[in-house]
């Protein structure tokens, strides 16, 4: 009994800690809605569809875009910002994060991103998003709004949604719900894609067989149930499906080799299932696949080796343009949650390696908001869209350059306060800096 209260006890220490909400970070409110037009003047605009507006000018009222362009008419009642020097852009959008899920990878109880079992269907990852999550400011400062909150883990893993990164509750931040199942494709471990797993053997390759049995027979099954329309028992399983085989719901599967995203389309394909891909390592082998078959690719983790020891070592840094030049619609993910800060820097680092500049940029708006379904709404700064929007001194895509002076999310001016800045002060003060 002692040493359970012991470990009870050491975790909720481990949880004040991480999260220094005790210790060290005052309360971040969500911001309030927008009350008067504001007018963003001077700056360099990205709009994120590949035009940029010198010295131009944005206005937005009522969190929608009213005006872009490099002149206009400013509303006399209007808060004038002027940005001069400065750049504007749409509010990155991070795809396929735990954001929100977890928050000590250290403490079980604060890790919400994976149910028991295999099939998951049904679970839903918007209603355990944490808004209280200490990691989301740390993600605005680098001018991240908006996340897709993905389950992990299993062979169906369950539903993402899409949040905005400044709300009360679960409620408050949902932007797009349930729009995404996400299938983990089964495959034959390799050191470089399981981190020192077994190399491949029969016992693996008979085991990775009976999983993509089981997922073509759930399919098929679940196909079946839609096609009988509320007949018969209700299967929350094959519920979560209905949506997938009537073009309502996107299908994101998890997978890297070659074969194996040849294997998951062809699969797909067979059940009338358009996916999109995410991992997507070995993507640039397969590119008239993916091409013939509109499947668009959010490329995971680029700052990283490439899978085979022969190929170029900067391959990673390559991908997506070689995917771009070959038709395919790119975005870019990072593993993890308080890694998601990093996310235009992969972007940045696109630019460096041969993707044009604001075709960097799309990676992580406007292509990002095509993929999951959102770009009616933003992913570009446009009138009638949301006025999600960061102002920053330099170029947001690159480490010196990225400082977020100003954001908002559907016009709110939020607050980019976080801990991080926090503690900056707080030992500036302490040692007199």
């Amino acid at each position: 009994m002692n040493s359970i209260k012991t470990y009870l006890l050491t975790g909720l220490i481990a949880v004040l800690f991480a999260n220094n909400s005790v210790f060290a970070q005052a309360t971040i409110y969500p911001a309030k809605a927008q009350e008067k037009p504001v007018a963003i003047t001077g700056a360099t605009i990205h709009v994120g569809n590949g035009q940029v507006i010198e010295q131009g000018t944005l206005v937005f009222d009522q969190g929608k875009i009213t005006y872009v362009g490099a002149t206009a008419t400013v509303p006399p009642n209007a808060l004038i910002i002027d940005a001069s020097g400065k750049h504007v852009y749409p509010g990155f959008i991070a795809p396929n994060t735990n954001l929100g899920l977890v928050e000590v990878e250290s403490v079980r109880a604060t890790i919400d991103y994976a149910e028991v079992g295999e099939n998951n269907a049904h679970v839903r990852s918007l209603i355990a998003y944490n808004t209280d999550s200490k990691v989301i400011n740390t993600l605005r400062s680098n001018g991240i709004l908006l996340a897709q909150v993905t389950p992990q883990d299993g062979l169906v893993a369950g539903q993402s949604s899409v949040v905005q990164l400044d709300a009360w509750n679960w409620e408050d931040a949902a932007y797009e719900i349930d729009e995404g199942i996400h299938i983990n494709w089964p495959t034959v471990r390799s050191t470089r894609f399981d981190g020192g797993a077994s190399s491949s053997n029969d016992s693996q390759k008979e085991h990775v067989q009976a999983e993509i049995t089981k997922l073509d027979d759930y399919l098929r099954q679940a196909k079946a149930y839609t096609e009988l329309d509320g007949q018969g028992t209700s299967n929350a399983r094959f519920e979560a499906f209905k949506p997938v085989f009537r073009g309502d719901r996107k299908v994101y599967v998890h997978a890297d080799k070659a074969t194996d995203m040849i294997a998951a389309i062809s699969m797909l394909k067979r059940h009338g299932v358009h996916p999109v891909l995410v991992g997507g390592t070995e993507a640039h082998l397969v590119t008239e696949l993916l091409v013939d078959n509109g499947v668009p690719v959010i490329i995971r983790q680029s700052h990283s080796l490439p899978y085979a020891n022969d190929e170029d070592v900067y391959l990673p840094y390559k991908q997506a343009k070689l995917l771009t030049d070959a038709g395919v619609l790119v975005a870019y993910s990072i593993d993890g949650f308080w890694q998601q800060r990093n996310l235009p820097f992969m972007a940045g680092t696109a630019a460096a390696y041969g993707l044009d500049k604001e075709q960097a940029l799309a990676t992580i708006t406007s292509n990002t908001a095509k993929i999951l379904g959102i770009d009616d709404r933003t992913g570009t700064l446009e009138v009638g869209k949301d006025a999600n929007i960061i102002v920053s001194k330099g170029d947001a895509l690159d480490m010196l350059g990225n400082d977020i002076q100003r954001a908002f999310i559907q016009g709110r001016d939020i607050n980019l306060d976080d801990l991080h800045k926090q503690l900056f002060e707080r030992y500036e003060f302490k040692y007199g800096l």
